[in-house]
Protein backbone atom coordinates (compact mmCIF):
# COMPACT_ATOMS: atom_id res chain seq x y z
CA UNK A 1 0.00 0.00 0.00
CA UNK A 2 0.97 3.38 -0.91
CA UNK A 3 1.17 6.60 1.76
CA UNK A 4 2.21 10.28 1.20
CA UNK A 5 2.06 13.32 3.61
CA UNK A 6 0.52 16.34 2.93
CA UNK A 7 0.30 19.56 3.94
CA UNK A 8 -3.64 20.62 4.01
CA UNK A 9 -3.36 24.70 3.66
CA UNK A 10 -6.65 26.58 5.49
CA UNK A 11 -9.34 27.67 2.46
CA UNK A 12 -8.63 31.36 1.30
CA UNK A 13 -4.89 31.11 1.98
CA UNK A 14 -3.19 33.90 -0.01
CA UNK A 15 -0.42 32.22 -1.02
CA UNK A 16 -1.92 29.22 -2.32
CA UNK A 17 -2.92 29.17 -5.94
CA UNK A 18 -6.56 29.74 -7.49
CA UNK A 19 -8.00 26.29 -6.97
CA UNK A 20 -5.60 24.62 -5.11
CA UNK A 21 -6.22 22.23 -2.28
CA UNK A 22 -2.53 20.69 -1.04
CA UNK A 23 0.54 21.54 -1.02
CA UNK A 24 3.68 19.20 -0.73
CA UNK A 25 4.70 18.12 2.86
CA UNK A 26 7.53 18.88 4.56
CA UNK A 27 9.09 21.61 2.75
CA UNK A 28 7.85 25.41 2.27
CA UNK A 29 7.86 28.68 4.41
CA UNK A 30 4.78 29.03 6.17
CA UNK A 31 2.44 31.91 5.01
CA UNK A 32 1.84 34.17 8.74
CA UNK A 33 -1.37 35.38 6.79
CA UNK A 34 -2.84 31.79 7.04
CA UNK A 35 -4.05 30.11 9.66
CA UNK A 36 -3.01 26.30 10.81
CA UNK A 37 -2.20 24.12 8.07
CA UNK A 38 -2.90 20.29 8.60
CA UNK A 39 -0.46 17.27 7.70
CA UNK A 40 -2.88 14.60 6.56
CA UNK A 41 -2.03 11.38 5.42
CA UNK A 42 -2.94 10.15 2.38
CA UNK A 43 -3.41 6.00 2.32
CA UNK A 44 -4.11 4.41 -1.15
CA UNK A 45 -4.41 0.68 -0.84
CA UNK A 46 -4.39 -1.29 -4.06
CA UNK A 47 -6.24 -4.52 -2.72
CA UNK A 48 -9.58 -4.91 -0.57
CA UNK A 49 -7.52 -6.81 2.24
CA UNK A 50 -5.23 -3.68 2.32
CA UNK A 51 -8.01 -1.26 2.53
CA UNK A 52 -9.37 -3.41 5.40
CA UNK A 53 -5.65 -3.53 7.25
CA UNK A 54 -5.49 0.05 6.75
CA UNK A 55 -8.95 1.14 8.20
CA UNK A 56 -8.19 -1.33 11.31
CA UNK A 57 -4.71 1.01 11.63
CA UNK A 58 -6.25 4.06 11.29
CA UNK A 59 -10.30 3.89 11.99
CA UNK A 60 -10.04 7.92 12.08
CA UNK A 61 -9.12 8.06 8.34
CA UNK A 62 -11.71 9.44 6.46
CA UNK A 63 -12.99 7.24 3.46
CA UNK A 64 -12.86 8.60 0.27
CA UNK A 65 -14.13 6.78 -3.07
CA UNK A 66 -14.79 9.44 -6.58
CA UNK A 67 -14.75 12.56 -3.92
CA UNK A 68 -17.87 14.61 -5.04
CA UNK A 69 -18.49 14.83 -1.10
CA UNK A 70 -15.47 14.62 0.98
CA UNK A 71 -13.30 17.19 -1.70
CA UNK A 72 -16.30 19.75 -1.08
CA UNK A 73 -15.89 19.43 2.71
CA UNK A 74 -12.18 19.79 2.67
CA UNK A 75 -12.63 22.70 0.09
CA UNK A 76 -15.01 25.17 2.75
CA UNK A 77 -13.40 23.49 6.03
CA UNK A 78 -15.56 21.31 6.98
CA UNK A 79 -13.44 18.28 7.73
CA UNK A 80 -9.82 18.41 8.66
CA UNK A 81 -9.01 15.18 8.50
CA UNK A 82 -5.53 13.49 9.97
CA UNK A 83 -6.04 10.75 7.14
CA UNK A 84 -7.44 9.80 4.09
CA UNK A 85 -8.26 6.64 2.96
CA UNK A 86 -8.48 6.85 -0.94
CA UNK A 87 -10.16 3.76 -2.14
CA UNK A 88 -10.50 4.04 -5.86
CA UNK A 89 -7.55 1.91 -6.55
CA UNK A 90 -9.10 -0.92 -5.36
CA UNK A 91 -10.41 -3.21 -7.81
CA UNK A 92 -12.51 -5.33 -5.91
CA UNK A 93 -14.93 -2.59 -5.20
CA UNK A 94 -15.98 -1.47 -9.03
CA UNK A 95 -17.07 -4.80 -9.66
CA UNK A 96 -20.57 -6.71 -10.21
CA UNK A 97 -22.61 -9.46 -10.29
CA UNK A 98 -24.80 -12.16 -9.24
CA UNK A 99 -25.04 -13.81 -5.75
CA UNK A 100 -28.06 -15.99 -4.71
CA UNK A 101 -30.37 -14.61 -6.93
CA UNK A 102 -29.86 -11.08 -6.06
CA UNK A 103 -27.15 -8.46 -7.90
CA UNK A 104 -24.65 -7.62 -5.63
CA UNK A 105 -22.72 -4.31 -7.04
CA UNK A 106 -19.65 -3.26 -5.62
CA UNK A 107 -19.22 0.07 -3.34
CA UNK A 108 -17.30 1.40 -6.04
CA UNK A 109 -19.09 0.94 -9.01
CA UNK A 110 -20.11 4.59 -10.46
CA UNK A 111 -23.30 5.77 -11.26
CA UNK A 112 -22.68 6.16 -15.17
CA UNK A 113 -21.83 2.23 -15.11
CA UNK A 114 -25.41 1.51 -12.86
CA UNK A 115 -27.37 3.55 -15.75
CA UNK A 116 -25.20 2.21 -18.42
CA UNK A 117 -24.41 -2.04 -17.25
CA UNK A 118 -27.60 -2.57 -14.52
CA UNK A 119 -30.09 0.08 -15.66
CA UNK A 120 -32.69 -3.04 -17.17
CA UNK A 121 -32.01 -4.56 -14.30
CA UNK A 122 -32.15 -1.65 -11.60
CA UNK A 123 -34.39 0.63 -13.43
CA UNK A 124 -35.32 2.83 -10.24
CA UNK A 125 -31.84 3.26 -9.14
CA UNK A 126 -30.73 3.97 -12.67
CA UNK A 127 -33.76 6.89 -13.05
CA UNK A 128 -31.63 8.30 -9.65
CA UNK A 129 -28.54 8.05 -11.12
CA UNK A 130 -29.58 10.09 -14.33
CA UNK A 131 -30.06 12.70 -11.47
CA UNK A 132 -26.97 13.17 -9.94
CA UNK A 133 -24.85 16.26 -10.59
CA UNK A 134 -23.53 16.71 -14.07
CA UNK A 135 -21.32 13.75 -16.26
CA UNK A 136 -18.47 14.43 -14.63
CA UNK A 137 -20.01 13.71 -11.16
CA UNK A 138 -21.73 10.83 -12.46
CA UNK A 139 -18.47 9.00 -13.84
CA UNK A 140 -16.28 9.66 -10.17
CA UNK A 141 -19.38 9.86 -8.05
CA UNK A 142 -20.55 6.04 -6.55
CA UNK A 143 -23.57 4.06 -4.57
CA UNK A 144 -21.53 3.25 -2.24
CA UNK A 145 -20.13 6.78 -1.46
CA UNK A 146 -23.46 7.88 -1.28
CA UNK A 147 -24.02 5.62 1.37
CA UNK A 148 -21.48 6.57 3.34
CA UNK A 149 -21.94 10.41 3.35
CA UNK A 150 -25.65 9.03 5.26
CA UNK A 151 -27.13 12.37 3.45
CA UNK A 152 -31.05 12.18 3.86
CA UNK A 153 -31.13 13.73 0.55
CA UNK A 154 -28.71 11.33 -1.15
CA UNK A 155 -30.07 10.48 -4.31
CA UNK A 156 -29.68 6.45 -4.52
CA UNK A 157 -31.22 6.13 -1.12
CA UNK A 158 -34.84 6.06 -2.10
CA UNK A 159 -34.74 3.40 -4.88
CA UNK A 160 -32.78 1.05 -1.97
CA UNK A 161 -35.20 1.36 0.27
CA UNK A 162 -38.13 0.85 -1.94
CA UNK A 163 -36.28 -2.64 -3.09
CA UNK A 164 -35.25 -3.87 -0.01
CA UNK A 165 -31.42 -3.39 -0.20
CA UNK A 166 -29.17 -4.80 2.07
CA UNK A 167 -25.36 -3.16 2.38
CA UNK A 168 -22.72 -5.11 2.76
CA UNK A 169 -19.99 -3.79 5.60
CA UNK A 170 -16.98 -5.57 6.36
CA UNK A 171 -13.95 -5.23 8.51
CA UNK A 172 -10.50 -7.09 9.38
CA UNK A 173 -13.00 -8.49 12.13
CA UNK A 174 -15.18 -10.12 9.58
CA UNK A 175 -18.58 -8.66 7.33
CA UNK A 176 -22.19 -8.14 7.34
CA UNK A 177 -25.19 -7.51 6.01
CA UNK A 178 -27.29 -4.62 7.57
CA UNK A 179 -30.83 -4.07 5.23
CA UNK A 180 -30.73 -0.44 3.82
CA UNK A 181 -33.64 0.71 5.91
CA UNK A 182 -31.62 -0.13 9.39
CA UNK A 183 -28.11 1.37 8.04
CA UNK A 184 -29.02 5.44 8.60
CA UNK A 185 -29.48 5.90 12.34
CA UNK A 186 -29.08 10.06 11.70
CA UNK A 187 -28.51 13.16 9.60
CA UNK A 188 -25.39 11.87 8.29
CA UNK A 189 -24.85 8.76 10.43
CA UNK A 190 -24.51 5.33 9.77
CA UNK A 191 -24.09 2.28 11.88
CA UNK A 192 -20.86 1.44 10.48
CA UNK A 193 -18.25 0.91 13.19
CA UNK A 194 -15.06 2.56 12.63
CA UNK A 195 -12.87 -0.01 11.58
CA UNK A 196 -15.54 -1.06 9.14
CA UNK A 197 -16.07 -0.12 5.10
CA UNK A 198 -19.00 -0.19 2.54
CA UNK A 199 -18.08 -3.13 0.34
CA UNK A 200 -20.91 -3.44 -1.58
CA UNK A 201 -24.99 -3.41 -1.99
CA UNK A 202 -27.40 -5.97 -2.40
CA UNK A 203 -30.51 -5.90 -4.46
CA UNK A 204 -32.98 -8.18 -7.09
CA UNK A 205 -32.93 -7.52 -10.06
CA UNK A 206 -36.67 -5.40 -10.24
CA UNK A 207 -39.49 -7.88 -10.95
CA UNK A 208 -41.73 -5.18 -11.77
CA UNK A 209 -42.12 -1.33 -12.52
CA UNK A 210 -40.21 0.74 -10.46
CA UNK A 211 -39.48 5.06 -10.71
CA UNK A 212 -37.89 7.72 -8.99
CA UNK A 213 -39.04 11.23 -8.79
CA UNK A 214 -36.89 13.98 -7.33
CA UNK A 215 -38.09 17.87 -7.01
CA UNK A 216 -35.24 20.44 -6.37
CA UNK A 217 -34.42 24.34 -6.96
CA UNK A 218 -33.53 23.81 -10.56
CA UNK A 219 -33.28 20.85 -13.76
CA UNK A 220 -29.98 19.97 -13.28
CA UNK A 221 -26.98 19.41 -10.53
CA UNK A 222 -28.69 20.11 -7.46
CA UNK A 223 -29.61 18.17 -3.99
CA UNK A 224 -32.90 17.55 -3.72
CA UNK A 225 -36.08 19.16 -2.11
CA UNK A 226 -36.98 15.83 -1.80
CA UNK A 227 -37.54 12.78 -3.47
CA UNK A 228 -39.65 9.72 -3.60
CA UNK A 229 -38.96 6.15 -5.32
CA UNK A 230 -41.43 3.38 -6.27
CA UNK A 231 -40.96 -0.53 -6.52
CA UNK A 232 -43.81 -2.80 -7.71
CA UNK A 233 -43.66 -6.63 -6.78
CA UNK A 234 -46.54 -8.36 -8.59
CA UNK A 235 -45.57 -11.68 -8.26
CA UNK A 236 -44.87 -11.59 -4.27
CA UNK A 237 -47.62 -9.01 -4.35
CA UNK A 238 -45.48 -5.97 -2.48
CA UNK A 239 -45.22 -2.35 -2.94
CA UNK A 240 -42.12 -0.55 -1.98
CA UNK A 241 -41.28 2.83 -1.59
CA UNK A 242 -38.45 5.26 -0.32
CA UNK A 243 -38.58 9.39 0.72
CA UNK A 244 -35.19 11.14 0.71
CA UNK A 245 -34.77 15.25 2.08
CA UNK A 246 -37.66 15.27 3.87
CA UNK A 247 -36.34 13.62 7.41
CA UNK A 248 -33.76 13.03 9.13
CA UNK A 249 -32.86 10.31 7.67
CA UNK A 250 -34.06 8.55 4.01
CA UNK A 251 -37.20 6.65 5.22
CA UNK A 252 -39.82 4.16 3.67
CA UNK A 253 -43.72 4.90 3.66
CA UNK A 254 -44.34 1.99 5.23
CA UNK A 255 -48.49 3.24 5.73
CA UNK A 256 -49.13 3.75 2.49
CA UNK A 257 -47.33 0.63 1.39
CA UNK A 258 -49.50 -1.73 3.87
CA UNK A 259 -52.85 0.10 2.04
CA UNK A 260 -51.66 -0.47 -1.50
CA UNK A 261 -50.35 -3.80 -0.90
CA UNK A 262 -53.61 -5.03 0.72
CA UNK A 263 -56.02 -2.93 -1.67
CA UNK A 264 -54.50 -4.20 -5.08
CA UNK A 265 -54.86 -7.47 -3.54
CA UNK A 266 -58.25 -7.42 -2.31
CA UNK A 267 -59.19 -5.86 -5.48
CA UNK A 268 -57.60 -8.74 -7.46
CA UNK A 269 -55.88 -5.72 -9.84
CA UNK A 270 -53.08 -7.60 -9.71
CA UNK A 271 -53.97 -10.27 -12.17
CA UNK A 272 -56.95 -8.30 -13.91
CA UNK A 273 -54.62 -4.87 -14.17
CA UNK A 274 -57.48 -2.64 -14.47
CA UNK A 275 -57.51 1.01 -13.79
CA UNK A 276 -56.57 2.18 -10.33
CA UNK A 277 -59.17 3.63 -8.14
CA UNK A 278 -58.61 7.25 -7.75
CA UNK A 279 -59.71 7.79 -4.22
CA UNK A 280 -56.55 5.06 -3.69
CA UNK A 281 -54.17 7.20 -5.65
CA UNK A 282 -55.20 9.89 -3.69
CA UNK A 283 -54.90 8.12 -0.35
CA UNK A 284 -52.08 6.56 -1.18
CA UNK A 285 -50.31 9.95 -1.66
CA UNK A 286 -51.39 11.64 1.27
CA UNK A 287 -50.14 8.73 3.12
CA UNK A 288 -46.37 9.17 1.57
CA UNK A 289 -46.78 12.69 3.02
CA UNK A 290 -47.68 12.30 6.01
CA UNK A 291 -44.93 9.56 6.68
CA UNK A 292 -42.20 12.43 6.01
CA UNK A 293 -40.72 14.74 9.14
CA UNK A 294 -39.47 17.42 6.94
CA UNK A 295 -38.21 21.15 8.30
CA UNK A 296 -38.23 24.25 6.71
CA UNK A 297 -34.50 25.24 5.22
CA UNK A 298 -32.61 27.19 3.06
CA UNK A 299 -33.78 24.79 -0.26
CA UNK A 300 -37.55 24.93 0.84
CA UNK A 301 -40.21 24.61 3.40
CA UNK A 302 -41.69 21.69 4.87
CA UNK A 303 -45.41 22.57 3.81
CA UNK A 304 -43.60 22.35 0.99
CA UNK A 305 -41.88 18.97 0.86
CA UNK A 306 -45.22 17.33 1.85
CA UNK A 307 -46.87 18.50 -1.01
CA UNK A 308 -44.36 17.70 -2.95
CA UNK A 309 -43.97 14.27 -1.60
CA UNK A 310 -48.08 13.76 -2.72
CA UNK A 311 -47.52 15.00 -6.00
CA UNK A 312 -44.40 12.56 -6.93
CA UNK A 313 -46.17 9.39 -4.89
CA UNK A 314 -49.28 9.90 -7.10
CA UNK A 315 -47.25 10.40 -10.62
CA UNK A 316 -45.25 7.73 -9.34
CA UNK A 317 -47.94 5.17 -8.71
CA UNK A 318 -49.92 6.07 -12.26
CA UNK A 319 -46.52 5.79 -14.21
CA UNK A 320 -45.85 2.33 -12.74
CA UNK A 321 -49.07 0.99 -13.08
CA UNK A 322 -49.13 1.89 -16.41
CA UNK A 323 -45.85 0.25 -17.14
CA UNK A 324 -47.50 -3.02 -14.99
CA UNK A 325 -50.57 -2.68 -17.50
CA UNK A 326 -48.81 -2.31 -21.01
CA UNK A 327 -45.93 -5.32 -19.42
Amino acid sequence: MESWLYRLKPRRCPSMPIGSLWAPSPSGLRDPTCGDDVIVEFLAPRSWADALAAKAEHPEAVVIAGGTDVMVDLNFDRRRPSALLDLARVDEMAEWGREDGMLRVGAGVSYTRVIDELGKQLPGLAMASRTVGSPQIRNRGTVGGNLGSASPAGDAHPPLLATGALVEVESVRGSRRVAVEEFFVGPKRHVLAPDELIAAFLVRPAPGPQQFSKVGTRNAMVIAVASFALALDPEHERVGTGIGSAAPTPIRAAAAEELLEGELTAGGSWEARGPLDPHLVAHFSELVASAASPIDDVRSTAAYRRHALAVMARRALSWAWSDYQRN
